[in-house]
């Protein structure tokens, strides 16, 4: 009897190369019937730092592995999840933060390999992009903005989105770049935490930001003259203030995990200026009231030397409580005029930014908003929502500016689940207010 070795598998990634947003699928054949089978992904990400999973699968009667179909009997994910090893992967050094490449202009690449119980081997490459075939990028370091634009391949004019990154500074060029792939002139627009800009969000000036606006409308000249705000976070709340304070310069608002008030400067406050309690925004010199100047409702002991709170969104709730300060912060959205996108989780643990969208939806509506309003708000997902099918198993992370552990919220499903679901509702609700 001659003895056989082990089967010799195929494992295969469609498309094995396509936008960060494509979904993919990951499928293992000529496996021994029954073996147990694990696949680990790898992938380098900014700085060099290799983030990486690994889920293990029983391959069915026709020797064959699905991740579109079969859930892991093992690993690091546990339910039917076509991207499951990207989502799931985790920091090998235990360190690392940052999900994206340095340059958005060069692709993610991710080493799968499978490995049978029986020793059979199999490896694929799966190539994650942010900029498409055509897409262009340029710095823009003109009339004191500090950004970078985003073009699309084909002829203009391109609808535009101005995008704002959140409490962390810095240009969002991930998004951008994004945007672009998908027919959107993007300016990813830096703050703060950029270069020749201070580092810290305290009185950031919003003419600043009608600097950019009137920058876009001269010299991107939008297709029908449209220009979306989208931001994150403290970009969120933002975006709602600048579609507030200048609505003739803002056609639609984005608003992803945003509060529905104008808060200090928080995590990304200088010390020297206020810390937390500073001033955040300022209009014609003058600093916007915000939820913590002197809130009488708010008890501070979580912030005075204690460990860092777990859920320290509570403080949230406690500064609601002082309403003649809450209305005075409160962003006025419904001198918006245009449509609004809201995206939030409903585990949010920074704040709540399930409560403050709905605190918008209910304004607008009351205010009798006659443009367009959706509001996304997913189950099991915190305040970290990124694009899709990127890792989400840092729950818990450094402020990148105070350097203050804090927790995010979700779960890594739910987050994944978010990142994919709020990306299709953005495409879905900029399609449907600029007839794409």
């Amino acid at each position: 009897m001659t003895a056989t070795g082990p089967a010799t598998p195929d494992l295969r990634i469609t498309p094995a190369d396509g936008l960060i947003d494509d979904p993919r699928q990951i499928a293992l054949t000529g496996l021994t019937p029954g073996v147990l089978v694990a696949i680990s992904a790898r992938t380098t990400r900014s700085g060099g730092a290799e983030w990486d999973s690994q889920a293990t699968f029983l391959a069915d009667a026709a020797g064959t592995v699905d991740l579109t179909r079969d859930a892991p009997v093992g690993g690091d994910y546990a339910q039917v999840a076509a991207m499951g090893l990207l989502w799931g992967q985790h920091p090998s050094d235990g360190t690392a933060q940052e999900v994206f490449a340095d340059d958005v202009m060069a692709p993610l690449e991710t080493r799968l390999t499978a490995r049978s119980q029986d020793g059979a081997v199999a490896e694929a490459v799966l190539t994650q992009r942010f900029a498409a075939e055509g897409v262009t990028r340029r710095d823009i370091r003109e009339d004191g903005l500090v950004g970078t634009l985003f073009t699309p391949a084909g002829a203009g004019p391109h609808p535009v989105v101005l995008v704002l990154n959140g409490s962390g500074g810095g240009i969002n060029e991930a998004r951008g770049a994004l945007y672009a792939s998908h027919g959107y002139q993007a300016l990813a627009l830096g703050y703060f935490k950029a270069p020749g800009l201070s580092p810290h969000i305290t009185e950031t000036p919003l003419e600043y930001f009608h600097t950019g606006l009137s920058w876009i409308r001269r010299e991107l000249a939008p297709r029908d003259g449209f220009v979306a705000v989208s931001g994150q976070s403290r970009g969120g709340e933002l975006s709602l203030l600048l579609g507030a304070t200048w609505p003739d310069l803002v056609s639609a608002v984005i608003a992803y995990v945003p509060g529905a008030v104008v808060h200090g400067a928080q995590g990304a406050g200088d010390p020297a200026r206020g810390g937390w309690q500073g001033d955040t925004w300022l209009l014609d010199g003058a600093p916007l009231p915000h939820l913590w100047k002197n809130n009488s409702a708010v008890d501070w002991h979580p912030w005075h030397g204690d460990p860092p709170p777990d859920r320290h969104h509570s403080v949230f709730f406690e500064g609601l409580k002082d309403r003649a300060l809450f209305e005075a912060a409160r962003i006025r959205v419904e001198r918006i005029a245009g449509p609004v996108l809201l995206i939030s989780g409903r585990d949010d643990r920074a704040w709540p930014s399930s409560l403050y969208s709905k605190m918008v939806v209910a304004t607008l509506a009351a205010e009798g908003h006659p443009h367009l309003v959706r509001h996304l708000d997913f189950d099991d997902a915190g305040h970290s929502i990124n694009l899709p099918y990127v890792p989400t198993t840092q729950l818990t992370r450094e402020h990148p500016v105070s350097k203050v552990p804090f927790t995010s919220g979700g779960t890594p499903a739910g987050n994944a689940g978010a990142d994919d679901g709020s990306w299709r509702g953005v495409l879905d609700f900029l399609g449907a207010v600029t007839g794409r």
